[in-house]
């Protein structure tokens, strides 16, 4: 595969368009002020990087490799070097390039207004490349409001409280042709898969300096051996584009074709994602197409009128985050956000995209009251262009990228998310289990003593389990604003709750579907989750903590090397119950079962602090079994209760089978038992 996804000079022969075809910026601010310039722009009218055809699927909604054409790009242009700018501003009076370069000057350089009703404006600036800081400044049709925008497409941006665009490129000698060549045997629906989602701006920072970030290549020093080792197969970071609002998270997005320049350069960042390739980690991104925020400099009232956002506010402002939504019937507006989509997964190499607040975008009365929203056109709730948008997006992602995966935050029970388009679903690879995550956890908080009286919250989603392609989410959304930690919400003294947690991470990874994981969870981190601070790592230093994060390390090895945990992922093949019965001791018992029947393996789950001693289960095959995990070891800081010689079964009928054994089943743990041979 080619080396790099964007030339370092990229060479534009000169269009067909005839000159007299152009229409010249009307000079409603300052002309330009020298003989030099005027001359300079006059070329410009000869130039665009946009063909008739890159119009027509612009204008049709098709158009998904826009960040080729609008943006800024350094190109040669009759032997000159400079930078050719293009943005769609289609209600501006007039359009010119601001920047350090000219003082600011709003008049000296302007834009042309493209011919064919496009509302691209475009120009090339001789002398100026990469680096260079600017802005479009924007006279409106519109009542004659004047703005000053960010550029929609710039590949990178000012460090914040600065919020102007920078002229980058994202050319980068890619060296992980191995893992781009095999990805697809590591993403597919048969893969085993754990997701260790991270914040990249609290992950960790500067030891010496608290309050500052690490950048990109320090993180990728630091993170890259931590996650191969634990045996995390994907990493998947919450939003890295341009988001100034920190307490956002990154999910109030200004740059949605910029990295997060706080913590460095484009290439700096695919440094980053490079280097987990090569340690055999996937790359999963967050991606927010359900919303953006009201700054001046950004989408919103971006030509002094609605033109990414929804005109009317029941369908174009989201009560719940101040925020906005982008216009999911705007031909130009779909062309956008599949463009992004697409931009992110071919100049960043990332392995698939986590879709923020699907559900929001699903319906147009979400987190509305009566007569705050507007049915659709058959008097439905469901909100038929943003349906249609994710469908589209899905198709375009799988046909250019077949090898990625996409996933849906999806909370709601809308049929066929990650189901194929052609079935009349939504195209998704995977959605996230929310009922399962708030059952569990519900389940999880209730003191031991009680859990016999709530059996059916932790089977009850067996109902459903194989209804989607289901990812097992434990993320950063449960330990915040009063949630605590992870531990924090595990009952008892401090062995139990080590217990309980190591118990949680064990019937999560015995359970079907794919599994994601919140940094510091691995480890038992104590407090709340604080994107202002690192992860406490200090706390490794004790035994409750090393012993987390050994059975997570194991949990993740057990997850890769037994192929009944995987093969069915989304599948009832590949589960059966043995006992769910047992409300009095709050025993579960299960089969995970692989394509071959050899790789079968039962699960055993003593949801109470007393251990089970001489206690018979059904087995599915007679012969002699053996643990291969045990959450109550004692390298996990647990009791060390366990089966320590083989366990033979008997041909004594039990759970409805032939065979049965006598196990012990050690407190507050999970044990994975497989058929020795």
């Amino acid at each position: 595969m080619a080396k790099s996804t964007k030339t370092k000079k990229e060479v534009v022969a000169e269009p067909s368009v005839p000159k007299k075809t152009r229409k010249k910026a009307e000079p409603v601010v300052e002309a330009a002020e020298t003989a030099e310039i005027a001359v300079e722009l006059k070329n410009v009218e000869e130039y665009s990087l946009f063909s008739e055809f890159d119009i027509y699927l612009f204008k049709s909604g098709k158009h998904y490799k826009l960040y080729e054409k609008l943006g800024s790009h350094v190109v040669e242009f009759k032997g000159v070097i400079g930078t050719y700018f293009a943005v769609w501003a289609p209600n501006a009076r007039f359009v010119s390039v601001i920047g350090n370069f000219n003082g600011w000057n709003r008049g000296s350089h302007p834009l042309s207004a493209r011919w064919d009703g496009s509302g691209i404006w475009e120009g090339f600036i001789p002398n100026i490349g990469r680096g260079e800081v600017y802005k479009y400044f924007i006279h409106s049709n519109n009542h004659g409001q004047d703005l000053e925008k960010a550029d929609p497409f710039a590949l990178w941006c000012e460090v914040a409280p600065k919020t102007a665009s920078v002229v980058w490129d994202t050319w980068y000698e890619w060296q992980d042709e191995a893992w781009m060549r095999d990805r697809r045997k590591n993403n597919a629906l048969n893969a085993p898969m754990s997701v260790y989602e991270v914040h990249l701006g609290s992950w960790m920072r500067d030891p010496a300096d608290p309050e500052r970030f690490l950048n990109y290549r320090e993180i990728a020093d630091a993170m890259v051996p931590y996650v191969k080792e634990m045996g995390f197969t994907h990493v998947e970071f919450m939003p890295i584009m341009e988001a100034p609002y920190p307490p956002s998270w990154g999910y109030q997005i200004t740059g949605y074709f910029s990295c997060a320049s706080r913590m460095g350069a484009p290439q700096d960042l695919m440094y980053l994602i490079e280097k987990l390739h090569e340690a055999g980690v996937g790359v999963l991104m967050d991606w927010v197409p359900s919303h953006f925020p009201g700054d001046a400099y950004g989408l919103y009232n971006f030509d002094g009128t609605h033109l990414y956002e929804h005109a009317d506010p029941r369908k174009g402002y989201h009560p719940d985050w101040k925020s906005y939504i982008f216009n999911y019937g705007r031909n130009e507006v779909r062309s956008f956000l599949i463009s992004n989509a697409l931009f992110w997964l071919e100049r960043y190499h990332a392995d698939g995209l986590r879709v923020d607040a699907v559900a929001s975008m699903l319906y147009l009365d979400y987190s509305r009251k009566h007569g705050e929203w507007i049915p659709n056109e058959f008097g439905g709730r469901e909100n038929l262009e943003a349906i249609s948008l994710l469908r589209e997006m899905n198709e375009a992602v799988y046909k250019e990228f077949p090898d990625v995966q996409t996933i849906a935050e999806e909370s709601t029970a809308f049929p066929g998310v990650s189901r194929p388009v052609y079935l009349g679903g939504l195209g998704f690879g995977m959605k996230w289990m929310m009922g399962w995550m708030n059952d569990t956890l519900k389940y999880f908080e209730k003191d031991p003593m009680y859990r016999r009286w709530h059996q059916d919250q932790i089977t009850f989603s067996l109902v459903y389990a194989f209804s989607e392609n289901f990812m097992l989410p434990l993320s950063h959304d449960e330990v915040v604003y009063g949630k605590g930690s992870l531990i924090g919400k595990m009952p008892g003294d401090d062995w139990q709750r080590f217990a309980n947690l190591r118990l949680l991470f064990t019937y999560m990874y015995t359970h079907p579907g794919t599994k994601l994981v919140f940094m510091g969870g691995e480890f038992g981190q104590e407090r709340e989750w604080n994107f202002q601070q690192s992860l406490d790592w200090h706390l490794l230093n004790h035994g409750s903590h090393q012993g987390m994060k050994a059975c997570m390390k194991a949990l993740n090895q057990t997850l890769r090397s037994q192929p009944a945990l995987h093969d069915y992922n989304f599948s009832p093949e590949g589960f059966e119950w043995i006992d769910a019965q047992d409300r009095d001791n709050s025993i579960v018992i299960y089969m995970r079962k692989g394509i071959n029947p050899s790789d079968t393996i039962v699960v055993v789950l003593n949801m109470t602090p007393t251990p089970q001693y001489q206690y018979r289960i059904g087995v599915p095959a007679a012969g002699s079994w053996e643990e291969v995990f045990n959450s109550d070891s004692t390298a996990y800081f647990g009791s060390g209760v366990s089966n320590a010689t083989p366990i033979e079964a008997e041909p004594i009928k039990w759970h409805g089978r032939e065979q049965s054994a006598l196990i012990t089943i050690p407190p507050l743990a999970g044990i994975v038992l497989k058929r020795k041979g």
